[in-house]
């Protein structure tokens, strides 16, 4: 059995002229947010329950995936939206959308803000796609003999298991989560033999596995020879007060090494062995790291990092690090460096290479979230291997398994324990 697990983006800042993707996450069931609000019954009274296709159904070819596509959000906004964009367009040639599943617009939202341009979003897609649109998975269509169907899962992380345990009854055989995939491992524990019983394939949004900076600084230490160290770095743009870093610990709870380093974990668990039982010695860098507790906008108090530090030592010999600043900037990297620490070779996101395309991007859809430009590239690679994966059963190649992910969120909650404590004396 397959298993792979999907990437989703860490938090920006507060402010929002700095950071337009907080429409995107503050309420977390806002209308623009691409996330779900709390799941209701499904409807059973549908007109879409088909057993056969009809000519105006969009349709995969015997190399397609079925995609349905399940919380599409507010276009320009959503993450789901833009997902939904690159295959309409085309650049994920294994997956051909079908159907979009958006409880909220075509809900409750559909006449509040964003609703009207989603609805405009729908009547075009429809008309000149063939995208057939409903409110829960359970209006959609019984899959069609012979079809291989895939779930595309860009809601929140909390109605995951259940949007899960909805889309195999749907009758897909691939599974697209964005991560971190569930709010525990238990739940993804869970999840997973829940997949394996039904034959399915899961694979989640990971998208730094395959992104070219990890590639290249991969690469540089493999020629290098065994004694390269690689370093992963991964920065955002929030202002280093106590407002913002506050707001930031209230809006993602679950902490640092759970949220915004989790993408980096998971690169550790894929490609350098790391597990909770493989690790030999944390070495932290108490220096650099940084724990605080800080009041959120309710009032209540939040304890996690601001910015962390720290090499893991595994029992099989091998020794990676991690540095995550939470006010670093808008460039993350990795680095390779020499015994001494002598730096041998960088590699940044964005390159100029994607600032090309950045720039083709921002002019093709003005107005949308700009971490959509910049990981576009790594969006279509990921999507594509994981459709090629349902469609023909080719290996999703880096694609993180759903083990991988339960190893990422084990590894973030040992370290969350551990350098609180050894950051705290």
């Amino acid at each position: 059995m397959f298993l792979c697990l999907a990437l989703s983006m860490a938090s920006r800042p507060t402010n929002p002229k700095q950071n337009p993707r907080l429409a995107s996450r503050l309420p977390i069931d806002h209308p623009t947010s691409g996330h779900f609000p709390p799941l209701t019954p499904p409807n059973k009274v549908t007109s879409y329950k088909y057993t056969k296709r009809t000519a105006t159904m969009a349709t995969p070819s015997k190399d397609q995936a079925e995609v349905i596509l399940v919380g599409c959000g507010a276009p320009l906004r959503g993450m789901g939206w833009y997902h939904a964009v690159q295959m309409l367009g085309g650049e994920c040639p294994s997956a051909r959308l079908c159907h979009v599943v958006e409880p909220w617009f075509l809900g409750a939202g559909a006449s509040g803000p964003g609703g009207a341009e989603f609805a405009e979003f729908q009547t075009k897609t429809s008309a000149e796609h063939m995208v057939m649109f409903h409110k829960s998975l359970s209006d959609v269509p019984p899959v069609v003999d012979g079809v291989r169907r895939l779930a595309l899962i860009s809601g929140r992380t909390a109605d995951n298991p259940k949007l899960l345990s909805e889309a195999i009854a749907a009758g897909c055989s691939t599974v697209y989560l964005e991560k971190p995939g569930a709010p525990t491992v238990a739940e993804l524990k869970s999840m997973k033999a829940e997949a394996e019983s039904a034959g399915v394939s899961i694979c989640m949004g990971y998208n730094k596995n395959v992104c070219k900076y990890v590639r290249k600084a991969r690469e540089f230490a493999a020629s290098n020879g065994p004694e390269s160290h690689v370093t992963f770095v991964s920065n955002n743009t929030y202002e280093p007060t106590a407002s913002s870093l506050g707001e930031c610990f209230e809006r993602n709870a679950e902490g640092m090494l759970k949220n915004m380093a989790i993408h980096e974990l998971a690169l550790l668990a894929s490609f350098y062995d790391v597990t909770v039982d493989n690790i030999e010695e944390v070495v932290v860098d108490e220096g650099f790291s940084s724990l605080q507790t800080l009041k959120g906008p309710s009032g209540k108090e939040f304890t996690d990092f601001d910015k962390v530090k720290f090499t893991i030592k595994t029992k099989t010999g091998k020794s990676v690090s991690v540095q995550a600043d939470r006010c670093g900037g808008d460039v993350s990297y990795a680095t390779v460096s020499d015994p001494s620490g002598a730096e041998l070779f960088r590699h940044c996101m964005p390159d100029a290479e994607d600032e090309g395309n950045v720039s083709v991007l921002q002019a093709k859809y003005p107005g949308a979230m700009p971490y959509f430009f910049s990981q576009d590239p790594d969006y279509i690679t990921v999507k594509e291997r994981v459709a090629r994966l349902c469609a023909v059963g080719d290996e999703a190649t880096d694609i993180a398994t759903i083990d991988i992910a339960i190893a990422a969120l084990e590894v973030g909650e040992y370290l969350t324990g551990l350098m609180k404590e050894r950051l705290s004396k």
